[in-house]
């Protein structure tokens, strides 16, 4: 058996293949927790540490309400992996995957080629960067880089910086880049937010307590917004709020969305109240939740304070004269068709068709540490071990049954 990606989804499934007896081998293109060390040089968790719940192993450190820098994240998975003595192959690149009929797949690696009775893919909750078309009408000479190619502001070229995309990652480089002292111009779409903290409890204690994170996909309003993206915060300097008002505070000229460059000179939509107040109304959805566990459980309601009316005009055109970069942070895409060789196994944005982990058109083909695999919470630290049980637990059984 080959379980595909050697982060959190990957080692997490094969802890418990292990305990189940199953013989597999874990194949990782770089090195364990590849796409954490991939992150941008001063990268944190939003997500306090005692929410890292990988099975058998949680986090177990002096600083359960901090938040793991790029570096510590990376030496706790690589901690993990020796724990459960994954059979770990680093530095094998599966290149592609074709089914064998009766005997299963082959597996075309930068090391060769390897068969499999059943193969489980955890490459990620996303693998493409995306770019809005609109990219294409850049001056050729301004440096454009995905927020994954980010490493810090000192490598950027002098100069403004835009960035394109208001989500969690967005967010952190634009504050960190404002922080640097450059001048940052940050293009807004629709995303959600909520307070950093309310009460005496974090706010992932909230979306874990309140059910929020254990939504499962049927719960979306259409399959699309599984695009969406997650709750703004940060964990930077403590934790803190994170969203499009903070960083109007702190200096960062907000925008809207990016509709293309003509020459010199950018365009955006006369859209940034319409985000900001979309945001809103996911946050106060959210604020339901809390008041609803409040009362559920019998405690005082935390207070809860309302937005502070924010102002929409934003400019609708910019000249990019000596600008130094522009950084897409618009999300990711996932991008299995790429290099899998069964594109019916997959929805038209390419999100894989399965039930709980096991692929509904390719016998013997399983997944883990999707976004919304099953629920919200699937990709993250918190929550991967619980799919990682259901898939193991039904290979286990499909195994036994031959």
């Amino acid at each position: 058996m080959a379980v595909v990606g050697g982060g959190q989804a990957g080692l997490a499934v094969s802890h418990h293949l292990s305990d189940a007896g199953l013989e597999h081998v874990v194949l990782e293109r770089g090195r364990v927790g590849q796409t954490w060390r991939d992150r941008w040089d001063s990268f944190c968790l939003v997500t306090p540490n005692w929410s890292v719940q990988l099975p058998g192993h949680p986090y177990g450190g002096d600083s359960p309400h901090g938040f793991m820098a790029r570096e510590e994240v990376v030496s706790y998975l690589e901690r993990y992996a020796e724990a459960v003595r994954a059979p770990l192959r680093e530095g094998v690149e599966v290149q592609g995957v074709e089914r064998t009929g009766e005997a299963g797949f082959l597996l075309a690696t930068s090391e060769g080629e390897l068969r499999a009775q059943r193969v489980v893919l955890t490459t990620g909750a996303y693998q493409r960067p995306h770019r809005p078309p609109a990219a294409a009408t850049l001056p050729a000479r301004l440096l454009r880089l995905d927020v994954d190619q980010y490493r810090n502001p000192a490598e950027l070229p002098p100069g403004p910086v835009l960035v394109v995309g208001s989500g969690q990652s967005g967010c952190q480089v634009a504050e960190e880049l404002q922080e640097a002292g450059r001048d940052v111009f940050l293009a807004c779409g629709r995303a959600s937010w909520a307070p950093r903290r309310l009460a005496d409890h974090d706010l992932v204690w909230w979306a874990l307590e309140t059910g929020f994170l254990d939504a499962p996909v049927s719960s979306l309003p259409n399959p699309g917004a599984r695009l969406a993206a997650n709750l703004i915060a940060t964990g930077h300097g403590g934790g803190h709020d994170l969203h499009q008002r903070t960083l109007r505070r702190q200096g960062v000229t907000l925008l809207g969305h990016f509709l293309g460059a003509e020459g010199r000179f950018a365009g955006f939509a006369p859209d940034l109240a319409e985000s900001v107040a979309w945001g809103d109304q996911r946050r106060g959805e959210f604020m339901g939740l809390v008041r609803k566990l409040a009362a559920e459980r019998g405690f005082p309601p935390p207070e809860i304070e309302e937005p502070e009316p924010f102002d929409g005009s934003a400019p609708e055109r910019l000249s990019l004269d000596g600008f130094g970069a522009v950084i897409f942070a618009g999300g990711f895409r996932p991008d299995y068709t790429s290099w899998l060789h069964f594109a019916e196994a997959f929805d038209s944005l390419g999100f894989p068709l399965q039930v709980d982990g096991a692929s509904t058109s390719v016998p013997g083909l399983y997944f883990a540490g999707v976004h919304f695999l099953r629920k919200r919470k699937s990709s993250l630290l918190v929550g991967v071990g619980e799919d990682a049980a259901i898939v193991s637990a039904k290979i286990a059984q499909q195994q036994r049954q031959g």
